[in-house]
């Protein structure tokens, strides 16, 4: 009688470092997993990989999980009796200019706040700690301690090793061969037999998009991603080294991202590693398809294309020139459009989850065990983690853009990320109607949810390059013109184009009670409209949607680009029976017209009222002839409204609007002017790493009603938050504060930037920020280290620095 499991409550497809660690969180919380890999553990990407383990990254999330690995990685072979051969030896990023150094910078700041032991290093020492390296053209280092590397195989095993301990079950060489929905429960099927589970997670590497397909008929969607060439090569031992190393130990793995490679000891020799320009993609054409199994095979070796690389790599290590080439490893990795992994629910199909194209795998395994433990049992994560939530790429991300970005990144892998540069790669995946106004008149364009709108409006003879773009500095090209169009917002009137906004509808009897039991926020009544915040069950803040309420059986929602696959799920996955949502983003278009001439230049081309007061909506009405809805509402702190129409009728409106001396402004200048208001924006104010009373929301909490959190909101608000949302005013240098910038009162860190921009409004550098609650009263001084400087700032009342009291909006 066959002991092959035919029940479980999650089955996870992929026998990788990933899947293993899943499987291991997921058992430690005592719920029943079953494993399944095709061939033996490692056989995907995890038995090739070089197996880096950096805490380094300028992502919060990111670093959060890279952390955990670490520190999980460190007492897991004790925690599960399994050696492992795991060399914290310490890593030295090399920095070879003043962007690069700021940027370690902030990295620094960032993990001391995490509790990590980053530190900045002055050229003058790097010998002492790496001997072999000529440093004469480098600006600065960063040193992390904790660095290293690990065997991915015995890390793999020992994973597995300790998800058995806890009850899981692993069962090797046993391909799952697709899936199937019975009684809402899914069936994986497998060359053994059936699984019947409540849960299931594509964790298969970079077969991932190949198992994604068997969940189309559920939902589902193509798997974002492209399989990249990764070639690293190991040297024959060099003798200078041997002998070094056996008085010193293992050299600090060094990486030179400016020249785009990693240098590691390997025993007595070297392993080098490059993220070449010239990069390939394979298993995307038809004359090179994917194959049934790859298990434990690597591509021919390919080192021309390192070529460059190589040399640089001696220039900067002769030690390396001193031995030949002992082994290549070609294999293949899997890439996102923006090489951060895919972890949480699998969008739009209920009960899956993905755990899959990990980039760095190995040193993302145990982190990324955790968070989806966390979705899979729990259904919500300890640190908000939208920057690899596989809702983040919509339909835009088809297999075309996946390669082109994946090409892009891999390319780029040590890039930095610079806050007004665009990557170039894959333009123009959604264009409005207003694309090509918006051109004639000077846009320079950014993409959200794929969605072309303008960041800013250049003139002849403005520098629009991308070099332009490479600083950390608010200095700029489009410095002049985005004070222009602040200015034209602040004194006449200003018109943005808003493409992309999510709609949703939610229809059926009482869909207006079913959204109201989500949201924490008091419902707003019909002709009128209202922000909404929607909990989770521990109070902290999943979104914000503007609602309209045209019945009992009919709610309108409108929430940011970005979260269109998010909050529709939000809503459809718990919906009951008779109750729809359906998405109607790509049917109408939005034009915010906004300024204290605002209704001087709308009045002679409308028919709406235009003396109601904020926060009223007026559905039936024409603006330059054309049907349309008027939202006054303003994200720009203006006296304004927000236009809504058929994306065909958007063209007539734009052109009376601009005739009418509107003056057309980009989302650099909306970010500034709401900054200034303190209004927040999703997943960089608003997130799950804060509740709504953190977030400084208390006022549109209904308390009179039943909504999620609830009594986790009441508890925090008798104990009192343990921070509190606040506007700040920075004595700023050349940077504005960027995300996840550290608040300083003393010796002591006491908060986080979670924004910031510079206010024309208001002359001067200004930023929303969560700040220890004590310190929170108006007026009190602390600092806000920008790039390694400590810049004073106080702070401001609610209500933000420009109109605290709103009489603009209101006007």
């Amino acid at each position: 009688m066959s002991d092959f499991p035919t029940q479980a409550r999650v089955v996870i497809i992929g026998g990788g470092a990933v899947g293993a660690s899943c499987a291991y969180h997921i058992a430690k919380e005592g719920w029943e997993v079953v494993l399944l890999e095709k061939n033996e553990l490692t056989a995907g990407s995890t038995w090739h990989a070089a197996g880096n383990c950096p805490n380094f990254s300028t992502s919060w999330a990111v670093m959060n999980m890279q952390r955990y690995s670490l520190e999980l990685y460190r007492r897991l072979s004790d925690e599960v009796d399994y050696p492992m051969n795991y060399h914290v030896t310490g890593s030295i990023r090399l920095g070879h200019g003043k962007e690069r150094v700021m940027e370690f910078e902030r990295a620094c700041s960032m993990g001391n706040y995490q509790g990590l032991s980053l530190e900045m290093m002055q050229v003058s020492d790097l010998k002492d700690r790496y001997p072999f390296m000529e440093t004469h053209d480098l600006a600065g280092a960063l040193y992390d301690p904790d660095d290293g590397d690990i065997d991915p195989a015995q890390l793999t095993q020992a994973l597995a090793r300790g998800a058995r301990q806890a009850g899981a079950r692993i069962e090797r060489f046993c391909p799952a061969t697709g899936v199937s929905r019975s009684n809402d429960q899914w069936v994986v099927h497998t060359d053994k037999g059936d699984i019947t589970c409540e849960k299931v997670v594509n964790a298969a590497g970079y077969y991932a998009q190949r198992v994604g397909e068997w969940f189309k008929p559920y939902g589902g969607r193509s798997v974002p991603m492209t399989v990249m060439s990764h070639q690293y090569f190991l040297t024959e031992p060099v003798a200078e080294l041997e002998a070094w190393s056996q008085e010193n130990g293992k050299l600090p793995l060094l990486r030179d991202v400016d020249s785009s490679y990693y240098l590691r000891q390997e025993k007595f020799g070297l392993n080098l590693g490059p993220y070449e320009r010239n990069c390939k993609a394979h298993w995307v054409t038809p004359d090179d398809p994917m194959p049934e199994d790859f298990s434990f095979q690597l591509y021919p070796d390919d080192l021309e294309r390192l070529e460059w690389y190589i040399e640089d790599a001696m220039a900067r290590v002769p030690l390396l020139g001193q031995s030949g080439v002992g082994r290549v490893i070609n294999g293949p990795i899997p890439y996102t459009p923006d090489g951060l992994p895919l972890i949480g629910p699998m969008p739009g199909v209920p009960e899956a989850y993905e755990a899959c194209v990990f980039t760095f795998g190995i040193t993302q395994a145990g982190g990324a065990g955790k968070v989806l433990a966390e979705w899979v049992t729990e259904g919500q994560t300890e640190w908000d983690m939208w920057a690899v939530d596989p809702r983040r790429f919509t339909d835009y991300a088809d297999p075309a853009y996946c390669q082109a970005k994946a090409m892009e990144v891999y390319g780029h892998e040590y890039a930095m990320h610079f806050p007004h540069h665009r990557w170039p790669a894959a333009p123009d995946r959604k264009l409005s109607p207003l694309h090509g106004r918006l051109q004639a008149a000077g846009a320079v364009f950014g993409d959200y949810n794929g969605w072309e709108r303008a960041n800013w409006f250049a003139k002849p003879g403005d520098d629009t390059s991308e070099e332009a773009t490479h600083t950390w500095a608010r200095s700029g090209p489009w410095a002049p013109r985005v004070q222009e169009e602040c200015e034209a917002v602040r004194d006449h009137c200003g018109i943005l184009a808003i493409s992309g906004f999510t709609r949703l509808k939610v229809e059926g009897p009482g869909a207006r009670d079913y959204v109201d039991s989500l949201t924490a926020s008091r419902m707003p009544g019909e002709g009128r409209v209202g922000l909404c915040y929607f909990p989770d069950g521990r109070g902290r803040i999943l979104t914000e949607m503007t609602a309209m309420v045209h019945g009992p059986d009919d709610v309108g929602l409108i929430t940011a680009a970005v979260a269109q696959w998010h909050d529709a799920e939000l809503l459809w996955r718990q919906a009951p029976e008779g109750i729809t949502v359906t998405d109607h983003s790509d049917a109408v278009e939005c034009l915010l017209v906004t300024g204290p001439k605002a209704r001087e230049i709308l009045g002679p081309l409308t028919d709406h009222d235009l003396t109601k007061p904020w926060l009223s909506a007026s559905f039936e009405g024409q603006v330059a002839g054309r049907p349309c809805a008027l939202l006054r509402v303003s994200f720009a702190g203006e006296l304004g409204w927000e236009i809504h129409c058929a994306t065909e009728d958007a063209p007539a409106i734009w052109d009376a609007v601009t005739e009418a001396e509107a003056k057309p402004f980009g989302m650099f200048a909306l970010n500034a002017l709401r900054l200034e208001k303190g209004y927040r924006a999703w997943k960089g104010d608003l997130s799950t790493d804060y509740t709504l009373l953190e977030g400084g929301l208390d006022r549109f909490i209904d308390w009179s009603k039943e909504f999620p959190g609830k009594a986790a909101l009441a508890a925090e608000k008798q104990q009192g938050p343990v921070k509190g949302c606040v506007s700040l005013q920075i004595d700023a240098g050349e940077c504005d504060a960027p995300y996840m910038a550290t608040l300083w009162k003393g010796d002591e860190v006491v908060g986080e930037v979670t924004s910031g921009d510079w206010g024309h409004r208001v002359g001067g550098s200004v930023a929303l920020a969560m700040l220890r609650s004590d310190l929170t009263a108006p007026g009190s001084e602390i600092e806000v280290d920008i790039f390694g400087t400590r810049c004073p700032a106080r702070v401001h009342p609610v209500g933000g620095l420009w109109d605290p009291r709103n009489e603009r909006i209101r006007a």
